[in-house]
């Protein structure tokens, strides 16, 4: 168990994140004034299922590679722009002409969690937050956090 200090660290760093707003923010902002409460939540629920592909990602070390490669890192900071720019422009196309919000074609519950989830994946800004982070409370003496893992969803 890492120390109190080490926690409150990761906590003052977690909710930095979470104030700066990013893609994911936004994406949830967006929705929830368009579509209301919600969509809202349905949207924060695909933003954190895609917070837990980051932390597997950074347990079993593919955040690693993600940092060390600035090919691999553009290319997700680059899918995720166009995804942006995709749903941008398909909420412009879409819009009725009036004094609204242009949102789009209204979208299944599904398809905002599924949209959210991917908004959070290709934000590289959390990769990156959970490769600092998550390491600091892994004790090798149990092994590979990746092997613990996979275990512990067979559990």
């Amino acid at each position: 168990m890492p120390e109190i200090s080490t926690l409150l660290v990761f906590a003052a760093a977690a909710v930095i994140l979470i104030a700066v707003p990013g893609p994911n923010l936004l994406f949830i902002m967006t929705r929830s004034i368009a579509e209301g409460r919600t969509t809202g939540l349905i949207s924060g629920l695909g933003v954190e299922t895609g917070t837990l592909v980051h932390v597997s990602a950074a347990a079993i070390g593919l955040s690693a590679l993600l940092a060390s490669s600035a090919t691999a890192f553009a290319v997700v900071k680059y899918l995720g722009a166009a995804y942006l720019i995709y749903l941008g422009i398909r909420a412009l196309r879409h819009r009725d002409g009036g004094q609204q919000v242009a949102t789009g074609p209204r979208l299944s519950r599904w398809q905002t969690y599924r949209q959210a989830m991917v908004v959070q994946v290709l934000n590289p800004k959390v990769a990156l937050f959970f490769l600092a982070f998550v390491p600091q409370f892994v004790d090798p003496a149990r092994g590979p956090p990746g092997s613990r893992l996979l275990c512990s969803v067979r559990s």
